[in-house]
């Protein structure tokens, strides 16, 4: 952390636990029966977005009893003048995608622009399908057209949140809950 980074400790003492550890678990749990039935036995590519769905992606991995085969993406969309959003890959898929069900991991769906973006260029990579897990979705009205969760955790309100995967100022990932800025 720099010294012009915001104190995390700062940032745990004046915000709200939304959910504990306990509570998480036994959310991703339930995900994974639901997963394992729309699978329904199919070997899907369980696709993690990178950083965020680390922790997240870990836990629901072992919550899903189907055999699936792992990759992760890491990207990040710039938005031009004009352009509207163009995704930049850090990491692209390694494995083929085509003909496949692909299972698509990630910690937040907020706005939606670079998980639909990534979704999008699954379906482009022959994807027969995807299916899109998020940990949590934001609940407000600023959601892109055209993506949703197949899959969802838990529902947030429209707050800063950090915690079990998710950063404050590139903090706090690792902590055991989903905490929000008051």
């Amino acid at each position: 952390m720099t010294s012009s980074s915001p104190s995390l400790a700062a940032a745990l003492a004046e915000a709200d636990l939304l959910f504990d550890r306990a509570s998480l678990e036994s959310v991703i749990v339930d995900m994974g029966r639901d997963i394992d039935a729309a699978l329904d036995g199919e070997r899907a590519v369980f696709l993690t977005v990178m950083n965020g769905a680390l922790i997240f992606a870990g836990h629901l991995a072992l919550a899903i009893r189907t055999d699936v085969e792992f990759d992760y993406v890491h990207a990040t969309r710039y938005r031009g003048a004009t352009s509207g959003s163009e995704l930049h890959w850090l990491r692209e898929p390694a494995v083929d995608l085509a003909g496949r069900t692909v299972l698509l991991v990630d910690d937040i769906l907020d706005e939606g622009h670079t998980l639909k973006a990534v979704r999008d260029d699954c379906l482009r990579r022959g994807a027969r399908r995807v299916l899109v897990a998020s940990l949590c979705t934001k609940q407000h009205d600023r959601l892109v057209e055209g993506i949703a969760s197949d899959f969802n955790g838990v529902e947030l309100p429209d707050r800063y949140v950090f915690g079990f995967g998710m950063d404050y100022h590139e903090q706090g990932r690792n902590l055991p809950g989903i905490y929000a800025l008051k």
